[in-house]
């Protein structure tokens, strides 16, 4: 559509906007509006969120450190229903081979990797419960509403931004329920899209936030919901592990955690440097799940849920820049995640109220606009600072030393901090982008996979079903591919087609029609994992919001 012909944007104006209602953007929100009624001054705050409801896109394990939590809301455990029920009540950490597994002794593990005093919960279900506590104290949420534009100022500096319009049809012409979509004008937004959000790549790019930092790395996370037997059910259970199926020179793990009401949730990661092309991500956690350490906890059971997402995984030293003109990155969109104790959700809260002490801060001394240089300076001498600093080479090490060696140097590597306060090996960088890592197809060795058993494993379409995913099918496909020669010569030609495997959804498929091979996108699938964005040996792929209040539903994740 011509811009020019569209009739203009209605807008509204406030202190502050965020865009993601995931625990760093309600958290930035709350501590907002908590600063405002502390100093006796209106801060008025929107979120955003492309979710149909708040918690609908949000996916984490989780075994959640309530240390954000307990600095936001100090008395959330006295709630008559908190959102965190489930102490953990025992660690397990094992090695696993095809036929079984070695148990590795809690006193070798490094301190910061116990998870006493942690809960096993939905993430989901914190921010649902974050979003109410966010809406009694007036804060206004918008879910269904995907931020698809920055909006700047005439100096260049960022003004808020415009959601998408609905009604748009797969042509790219107005539908009859086309809706003109809204400026949400702020003095500063902050940005809390997650894990490789699109707005946030846009505003990296613009303003060189990655520049003299190391690449950004990412894993993909995929998880299960299951109500398992009550003889198999073991509240507050934590269970690590890594090795089989994954090779040792392939990074990732996996976990086992019992919450409350029979429900455990069961997942698998991996680390998108990984260099084989014929690697499937989904195959692995199907492989997996038969494993004789994890079927007899599910044999038996009821299979709720499932859902992935990209993880940001390169920790300290690939942080970028965070404040910038008009706004800030804060959560996962900056990348927090702690990757040994794979918790990230304690840090995007703290994050989330960083950044808006910087912005409180600003507009009691009426700026409006400029750079938050207060956030992007405290950051590393927070207690985000300080946990991701401790577990910088974790990462590095794993992905130069493979699994076995890189984990017994990182679990070194952390006692020596934690012992001494200083690392052997300093700093590593983490070499190239995930994009990179890829070998052709013609240097690689074809992955067997086995038949799923419809018991404990399944195939990717009936998994996609329970993730209640639903995009309306005329609106223009949000996956933009810039060359589709390029995807034909490269991407399929060089890789195989790496991207009908490393997808979790069955989006992309490489199909046969009239003798030669053609790209399909089904993007009604996609569960908004964003790893296509990533792990594309070109970066020919481009993800973008769709529609508002399309994508996964999911109840508890």
């Amino acid at each position: 559509m011509d811009e020019a012909s569209l009739p203009s944007r209605e807008g509204m104006d406030y202190d502050v906007v965020i865009v993601g209602a995931g625990p760093a953007g309600l958290s930035a929100a709350i501590r907002l509006r908590q600063l405002g009624e502390e100093s006796g001054r209106e801060i008025s705050v929107v979120v955003v969120e492309k979710g149909s409801e708040v918690g609908a896109h949000i996916l984490s394990g989780a075994v959640i450190d309530p240390a954000g939590l307990d600095r936001l809301v100090p008395d959330w455990r006295e709630d008559p229903d908190p959102p965190l029920k489930t102490p953990v009540s025992e660690d397990r950490f094992y090695l696993l081979g095809p036929a079984g597994g070695v148990r590795l002794p809690n006193f070798l593990m490094p301190p910061l990797m116990n998870n006493h005093g942690a809960y096993v919960g939905s993430l989901g279900t914190v921010c649902r419960w974050l979003a109410a506590r966010a809406e009694a104290l007036g804060v206004e949420i918008y879910p269904g509403f995907a931020a698809s534009e920055v909006l700047f100022d005439g100096n260049g500096a960022v003004a808020g931004v415009a959601t998408g319009d609905m009604g748009v049809g797969r042509d790219g012409g107005p539908t009859g329920n086309f809706t003109r979509g809204m400026e949400l004008r702020g003095k500063y937004t902050l940005f809390a899209e997650g894990a490789r959000g699109s707005l946030s790549k846009q505003l990296i790019a613009r303003f060189g936030l990655a520049k003299g930092r190391e690449p950004q790395k990412f894993g993909i996370g995929l998880k299960e919901l299951w109500q398992v037997a009550p003889e198999q059910h073991r509240p507050g259970l934590v269970q690590h592990s890594f090795g089989w199926p994954l090779d040792s020179k392939t990074g990732g793990g996996s976990f086992l955690y019992h919450m409350e009401d029979r429900q455990v949730m069961v997942g698998f990661v991996v680390h998108l440097n990984y260099a084989n092309p014929y690697l499937s991500p989904f195959e692995e956690f199907q492989r997996f799940k038969t494993h004789p350490l994890v079927r007899p906890t599910l044999e038996g059971g009821k299979r709720l849920a499932y859902g992935a997402r990209a993880i940001t995984e390169g920790g300290f030293q690939s942080v970028p820049k965070l404040a910038f003109p008009g706004g800030a990155l804060i959560g996962c969109a900056a990348g927090f995640v702690n990757v040994p104790r794979i918790k990230g959700s304690h840090n995007a809260v703290l994050s989330g109220m960083l950044a808006a002490q910087a912005a409180a801060d600003a507009l009691a001394e009426g700026r409006a606009h400029d750079e938050l240089a207060a956030y992007e300076a405290g950051w590393r001498g927070s207690a985000i600072g300080r946990d991701l600093a401790r577990v910088r080479n974790v990462k590095p090490l794993w992905s130069r030393f493979g699994t076995y060696a890189g984990i017994a140097l990182g679990g070194l590597d952390m006692w020596a901090q934690t012992l001494f306060g200083v690392s052997p090996f300093g700093t590593l960088g983490h070499g190239k982008p995930d994009y990179a890592t890829l070998k052709p197809a013609a240097a690689s060795k074809k992955i067997d996979y086995p038949r799923p058993d419809g018991v404990v494993s399944f195939d990717r379409l009936s998994s996609v079903f329970l993730s209640n995913t639903n995009h309306e099918e005329d609106q223009p496909v949000h996956l933009k591919v810039a060359d589709m020669g390029l995807q034909k010569a490269s991407e399929h030609d060089v890789y195989a087609g790496p991207s009908a495997r490393y997808c979790p959804a069955g989006v992309y498929e490489w199909v046969e029609k009239d003798g030669d091979e053609v790209f399909v996108i089904n993007a009604q699938n996609c569960v908004h994992c964003k790893t296509c964005d990533i792990k594309d040996p070109n970066q020919n792929i481009t993800w973008v919001a769709p529609e508002g209040g399309g994508g996964p539903n999911y109840p508890n994740m």
